[in-house]
């Protein structure tokens, strides 16, 4: 597994062994960013200098690949040891650790923003139905900003969760994987 693009373009990611953590796939990745930088509703400076949220994050792959295309800073969260092992192992090789922040946490129960994301990325396990609650628990966190961008990875054979505030944008199958590209239709009030 590597960054596909951008100033870490090449570089090898670090994976937990085992099933526990199901990365996502280069091919998904490129075809992903090269969605979000072409479509007439994102683009370049979608990216360029974006706060981004990796949530259920493993190996930090989407959150990396974000950074090394422009993104200006990366919250990752994720609960599991080995995977947030991996995590920090690949952001000490990329040196970039002013630019990423990693919080051991879980996505359905995050801590507060310190400021709400532009861009978020969410690989829950499949066959959960998780990526519903996330965006809930997220928002209720402050995670997200108005108009913000979220792609939801979901297995390929799962039915198309209900997003209430959320507007379908695109919807792409890879191999075992389905890509939900999603705008949120409104600015999400915290209490």
């Amino acid at each position: 597994m590597r960054i596909v693009a951008g100033r870490f373009r090449g570089r090898a990611l670090a994976a937990p062994p085992g099933a526990a953590t199901r990365p996502t796939a280069d091919r998904v990745r490129q075809a992903l960013f090269d969605q979000l930088w072409h479509a007439p509703w994102a683009g370049r400076a979608l990216i360029n200098g974006a706060t981004v949220l990796d949530a259920f994050a493993g190996t930090g792959a989407l959150g990396l690949e974000a950074l090394s295309r422009g993104a200006a800073r990366v919250t990752f969260i994720e609960r599991d040891r080995a995977a947030l092992a991996a995590l920090r192992a690949n952001i000490a090789a990329l040196k970039i650790g002013p630019e990423a922040r990693i919080l051991p946490a879980d996505a359905l129960r995050p801590p507060r923003a310190e400021a709400p994301c532009t861009l978020l990325f969410l690989d829950p396990p499949y066959g959960q139905e998780l990526g519903p609650a996330a965006l809930a628990a997220l928002a209720a966190g402050g995670w997200i900003a108005p108009a913000a961008l979220a792609c939801l990875e979901v297995g390929r054979d799962e039915s198309s969760p209900a997003l209430p505030g959320w507007e379908l944008l695109a919807e792409r199958g890879h191999g075992a994987a389905r890509m939900l590209i999603l705008r949120a239709e409104q600015a999400f009030t915290t209490s």
